[in-house]
């Protein structure tokens, strides 16, 4: 974890929290060390100061260095960058993996890590952002951007959803569940999902889509179409299909395969199913259809993916 002056603490301490979270007593899956420049203390936003045990060296030594965001400073105001802090992320691109977390992309932007890239970082940082890195293909619009080795987040929560994202990567479906219950979060938004969620939480007397979409997810492998949906919230098509995508910023389509992926991922990972069990009790159908899925949203098959992460006790 890389701080610099005006660095936000909450999403320093909630990335040190969900890779910390995934550790397991005789599994320690991340070793996870804060360093600034020099070793020295930083300052972060809300008047206080974070003192860092290492230097710019655990930056060289690291496998990921996620980098949280800052509020003030040249970097975030014109877009410099100390030369040591440049240099060190520059080296780390050739063989880490580099996270920022909300305006932590202006960090990575600054040292050219991100140019010609996807990226990503709050939306009310998005028109100062264009203006100091046009090289960045900056998506204001989504949670988080995975671009393989490099990856950023967008503000406050969204860097817990990448964090999340990130072990899931490494470790699996069940570890990234893990973590999420002890860090009592959600364990799941998908990095495509809009930042501009209309309406999170229900008008006072308005009818909400929750129930339903807590019904259905002890339903996925039944047929659930909209008209069946919008039955359930009691509500026309139109108004369900408006409403669910003010609720979660997905139709209920996409939200319905996203779920979908995250059950047929649980039971790989934790079951010795066959495959074409996982495709019905998922409700994908059969397993042609789940592969296509699993390869659109994971990269790979069903069986590659049961391989990378099964559980020992069922090698």
């Amino acid at each position: 974890m890389l701080v610099l002056d005006h660095v936000v603490a909450f999403d320093l301490g909630t990335a040190v929290q969900v890779f910390t979270a995934a550790n397991q007593p005789g599994q320690r899956r991340y070793d996870v060390r804060v360093c600034s420049p020099g070793a020295t203390p930083v300052r972060a936003e809300g008047g206080f100061r974070i003192a860092p045990e290492h230097g710019l060296e655990a930056v060289a030594r690291a496998d990921t260095v996620v980098v949280p965001g800052i509020h003030g400073g040249p970097t975030f105001r014109d877009g410099t960058l100390a030369p040591d802090v440049g240099e060190a992320l520059v080296a780390a691109a050739r063989r880490a993996r580099l996270i920022s977390i909300c305006t932590g992309a202006f960090v990575l932007a600054a040292a050219g890590v991100l140019d010609g890239r996807p990226a990503t970082t709050h939306w009310r940082h998005a028109d100062a952002f264009h203006r100091l890195f046009p090289a960045v293909r900056l998506n204001p619009d989504v949670l988080f951007v995975d671009d393989g080795d490099v990856l950023t987040s967008a503000g406050v929560t969204a860097g817990i959803d990448l964090c999340l994202h990130v072990v899931r990567r490494d470790h699996g479906s069940e570890t990234a569940n893990r973590a999420a219950r002890r860090c009592v979060v959600p364990a799941w938004r998908d990095g495509g999902q809009s930042q501009f969620i209309e309406r999170p939480l229900p008008e006072d007397g308005a009818t909400t889509t929750a129930p339903t979409r807590a019904w259905a997810l002890t339903r996925l492998g039944e047929p659930l179409d909209l008209r069946t949906l919008a039955g359930h919230a009691r509500m026309s098509v139109r108004t369900f299909t408006r409403r669910f995508r003010a609720e979660t910023g997905l139709s209920p389509s996409q939200w319905l395969i996203r779920q979908r992926v995250e059950r047929a991922r649980h039971l790989l990972e934790a079951t010795g199913l066959p495959i074409d069990r996982v495709a019905a009790d998922a409700g994908f159908g059969t397993a042609t259809a789940m592969r296509q899925h699993l390869h659109s949203v994971l990269g790979v098959a069903p069986s590659t993916y049961r391989r990378t992460f099964r559980g020992p006790t069922l090698s």
